[in-house]
Parts: structure tokens; sequence; C-alpha cells
């Protein structure tokens, strides 16, 4: 498809939005309605192709990181988008008299998605819900790494939505770089940094708003005060689940020098009492992914890394890839200079707080931190000193299934946060009106009157009073 087409096809969105500005609150919780109609009404389908896609992935897995994601935003937004919508009203200085300020949510337009390959139909529909809340018309480009997870949501959305409503263009690098390209009213991306900066570059041409999901290396920091089969159960959940494919999986795990080694024998326990069943344990997304896990394991031990494997296969049963942990890692692997995203976790051994903070804040800011322990002051000392885009305190991942809780990242993590209120909002323009009144109703003392040439001791009275 030609950047031609493209922008004829933003056109027509586009016009359709122009005869529609703002849609009625009836409006959004229909179009709203019918996402979660379609997930609901084809649930088996769509956990049938997640799994062609991803070679093995348990349809519960499915259900519970993607769909209840999605039942989750339409319910929050059923809830409270009426209040949303109402204007807020503005306290006006005293010399403005009578005068009414207020603040009121206005939708933007067309907003691009361009929606990742980890959880394809989560990280596509939850922030289509969202730009449909503030008012929007929405246009998605999912990935053509889950090709037929993809194609299979695109063929849903033709059959749900009229395509000036909610469009949908599938392909390869080529249409992500004219999709990016388009003059969007807003454009929200999730993937990785190397990708973000290319759609911010290509946003910038036409000023174009722009919220960047990345990711980074999420530490999970268990501290002495710790229990350890406790973490490492947490920890294992959150690096293994969806195959360790999450954007907010603990990246790498800073525990005392002491306790190594019996975290390491507690993280081999809850790897394989979770885990050990191969249908239960997601598959790389292709055989590249699979490639780059056994390349960045086999460049930390040639320079000197410890791996140990973390789950025993059942008999006659070999995983492609088995999890592992690594221990004495060089600063200069690869594993530690790149976002995982896989089921590979690097112990790195700190024995004080401070000295973990320090390393935590000499690398770009992660996403997500994880922190592990009773000690409230060193709990409190590691929210204040370190920054990532959200924390979870005694396990991990869920911090993003809060809808309350804005979710987004910092620096190198992202900018821009969306889920909940804070997603209408990320779509929505706030804009400010005045309506100016004179004291009393009285027209003489209205709005710049008093402050209007020539100049004298009317105004000087006016700037005293104004202090």
């Amino acid at each position: 498809m030609s950047i031609n087409r493209f922008t004829l096809q933003l056109d027509e969105i586009k016009a359709a939005y122009a005869a529609e500005p703002n849609p009625s609150l009836e409006v959004r919780l229909e179009r709203i309605g019918r996402i979660e109609q379609m997930i609901s009404a084809n649930e088996e389908k769509i956990c049938k192709v997640l799994a062609a896609d991803f070679g093995i992935r348990h349809s519960i897995e499915s259900r519970l990181l993607e769909f209840q994601m999605i039942y989750q935003a339409c319910k929050h937004v059923r809830k409270h988008l009426k209040e949303w919508m109402k204007p807020q009203l503005v306290t006006t200085p005293g010399f403005l008299g009578s005068s009414h300020a207020w603040t009121q949510m206005q939708s933007m337009g067309v907003v691009g998605i361009m929606s990742p390959w980890n959880y394809p139909v989560q990280l596509a529909l939850v922030p289509a819900i969202a730009a449909f809340a503030a008012g929007n018309r929405v246009w998605l480009k999912p990935s053509e790494r889950s090709s037929r997870t993809s194609g299979f949501l695109a063929t849903l959305i033709q059959e749900y939505f009229h395509p000036s409503e909610f469009c949908v263009s599938v392909g390869g690098t080529e249409v992500a770089e004219s999709f990016a390209a388009l003059p969007f009213d807003h454009l929200f991306f999730t993937g990785s940094g190397e990708i973000g900066k290319k759609v911010m570059r290509a946003a910038a041409d036409h000023l174009t708003p722009i919220t960047l999901e990345l990711g980074g290396k999420s530490p999970a920091i268990v501290d002495s005060s710790a229990k350890l089969k406790d973490a490492a159960a947490s920890i294992i959940y959150g690096k293994l689940v969806n195959g360790g494919q999450t954007c907010i999986a603990p990246d790498y795990a800073v525990v005392n020098a002491s306790d190594c080694d019996a975290f390491v024998q507690e993280l081999q326990n809850a790897a394989q009492k979770q885990f050990s069943n191969p249908e239960e344990f997601t598959g790389a997304i292709d055989e590249h992914q699979l490639a780059r896990w056994h390349q960045l394991v086999q460049d930390a031990v040639d320079r000197g890394a410890q791996a140990i494997p973390l789950i025993h296969s059942a008999a006659n049963t070999e995983l492609p890839f088995t999890p592992v942990a690594l221990l004495n890692i060089s600063e200069d692997a690869l594993i530690m200079q790149e976002e995982i995203f896989g089921p590979i976790l690097p112990i790195v051994a700190i024995n004080d707080i401070d000295s973990t903070i320090r390393y935590i804040n000499e690398r770009p800011m992660p996403l997500a931190l994880y922190w592990f322990g009773k000690n409230k002051e060193v709990m409190k000392q590691i929210l204040n000193e370190t920054r990532s885009g959200g924390v979870t305190i005694n396990d991990t991942l869920l911090h993003a299934a809060i809808e309350d809780l804005p979710f987004g990242g910092i620096g190198a993590s992202g900018m821009g946060a969306y889920h909940g209120k804070t997603g209408f909002e990320a779509f929505s323009h706030r804009k400010s009106v005045l309506e100016v009144r004179g004291f009393f109703g009285l027209n003489f003392l209205r709005g710049t009157k008093l402050a209007r040439p020539p100049y004298g001791k009317g105004v000087e009275r006016l700037l005293r009073w104004m202090r």
C-alpha cells in the first residue's frame, strides 16, 4: 500500500470524524462494547491463532493476560466515563469579577496505534478502548511478527466496525514506515526503543503528539529482609510467563552475594513447580527470537558466566530453549546491555542498598522495578531514589493490572502513559474556557476594560490590587 493510499484512507477517516467530532457518551460506550463482544464471541478462535503464532501458548495464559485486561478496561470505562467527560470548574482570580472558567475534555481526531507481537491482542485493543472513550476514531497497525493473530484480528475488526470507525492495516516494515509518517492527531506505539526512535522521527515531521511504550532492563531487588522462597516464586512467574516475552518482565535480579546460592535453588524449585509442563510454557514468537536467546546465553558464558538450568525437562520431552539463571556475568556481555525479552535471568550480587541504587541509576531508566522485603525504610529509599515507569512491591507485573494506576515509562522506557482515566486523558485535549463577566453584572468593570490604554492611575491601582 503506497503512502498516497494511506493518505486517502486517513482523509476518509478524518472526514467521518469531522461529521461527528464529539460523540455522545452512548456512542463511545457502544463502540467499546463492540470490542468486548468481539473478543467474548471469539475467545477460542483467538487462542488458537495465538498458539499458532507462538508455537505453544496455553489458552489460560491468553485468557488471563490478553482477554482479561481487555474486559477489565471495558468495565472500568463503563463505570467512570460519564464522570471523566464532565467539565471541570476552575477558580478565577478576584480581578475577573464574576467570570466563569472551566476545562472540558475534547477528542483529538484520528489516533494511530502501532501494536507489538508479544501481547498482540491486549496491546492493540486496550489503547483502542482508551481512544474510543476519548471520542476518537482509531487506525491500527499490528505487528507482522504475530502474523496469524494480526490477520485474524484485522478480520474481526472489519466484521464489527466500519473502517471509518476502526481501521486496520497489516503488513511489514514498509507498511509500518508509511503508517508512522501519516499526520495522525495522536500516535501510540508499543515496542522496542530502537523502533520507537524511528517512529518518533517520522511523527516529528507533522508534529504529531506521540505516546511511546517501550521497555528496558527492569530490575528485581531482593532485600536481605525478604523471604527468598516467596521472592523467587514471584520473580519466576514474572520472568517466565509468556516465555519471558513481556515488556515489564524482571530483566535481572539483584541479590546479596551471601544469598545467591539459596536464591538460585529457590528459583529452580519455583520454575519446576510452575512451568515444568511444556504445554504451559509459551514458545518463542519465531526462530529469530529463539536464536537470539541462545546467542545471549552463549555470549555470557563465553565471557565467564555460569549458566544454571531452571527447569528439568520431563522424560521424552525437551524444550526448544531451557530457561536459565546466569551468575558471575561480565558487564560487557550482550545480555547486560540489551533488554532480554526471554526466559533468561541474570543475577547480580550487590551487598548494600546504596550500591544497588547506584547500579540501577547508572543505567537507562526501566519500565518497571520490583522490590522484595520487609524493611520499610529500605523500601522508601528505593522508591525515593530510583526512577522507573512503575513499581510492584513483593510481587511482579501486577501494577500494570490496576486500571487506576497510569502505565507508562520514563526516559529510555518511554513517554506518556495510559490505562484508566490516564488513557482517556492521553487521547483527549483538555480545552481551557473562560466566560468573562463583570462584577455583579456591571459591564464597565468587565474583563480587560480596567487594563486598557490610555494608561493612568486606574491601571496603577489595578496592578497594586493584583499583587
